[in-house]
């Protein structure tokens, strides 16, 4: 069976990576496990694998892990469709930006650290495309990734008044959460890979 970061990454089955790895057998299985959860063999109920792989998908561009981005995109197009997979191209690329910032509570001990960017923003045209539904998790996703300090029981009403249920929400949390420590893990070994190689 492939290892989904081994892919991202690029690791070399034999090679000095792929021994490193193999030093820490548990944290591979683990980061696996969760990979096969979030998108190999998933429970739907809360949280559709379209709507899983179109948020992955969403997130690694943010990230601008060209490599992850291709991975995804080419699962939502399998799960969502082509329509779907360019309308989270567009809407990933349009909201790449520089993080993190946020605003803390203008009141609290914080205030003066807080740093103003960009929202996400999706025209109608996106919309119709993802829906409301997706839509409010690309937002969650992009507070996630570039405004974590705003995370909120506000913000987590956003999605529940598109239709998220809780335990969909824990799972899109859960999921780029997991996508931050698969991205940077990947990332790492990519250039422990490119010297493996050299």
């Amino acid at each position: 069976m492939t290892d989904i970061i081994d892919r991202l990454a690029g690791v070399r089955p034999g090679g000095s990576v792929d021994a490193l790895r193999r030093h820490r057998p548990a944290t591979r299985d683990n980061a696996q496990a969760s990979y096969d959860a979030l998108f190999t063999d998933p429970d739907e109920r809360h949280a559709s694998l379209a709507e899983r792989a179109s948020v992955a998908q969403f997130v690694a561009i943010l990230h601008d892990d060209e490599v992850a981005a291709t991975h995804y995109g080419a699962l939502t197009r399998s799960a969502g469709g082509d329509a779907l997979a360019d309308a989270v191209a567009d809407a990933a690329t349009a909201a790449r930006t520089e993080g993190p910032y946020g605003e803390y509570p203008a009141d609290g001990p914080l205030a003066a650290e807080s740093v103003p960017g960009p929202r996400l923003t999706l025209d109608d045209a996106a919309r119709a495309v993802l829906g409301e539904r997706l839509a409010a998790a690309l937002g969650h996703a992009h507070l996630l990734v570039f405004r974590p300090r705003e995370s909120s029981a506000v913000a987590l009403a956003t999605l529940a008044d598109a239709g998220w249920s809780t335990d969909g929400i824990v799972t899109l949390s859960q999921l780029v959460s997991f996508l931050a420590f698969q991205l940077r893990v990947a990332a790492g070994l990519r250039l422990l890979t490119t010297k493996d190689a050299a």
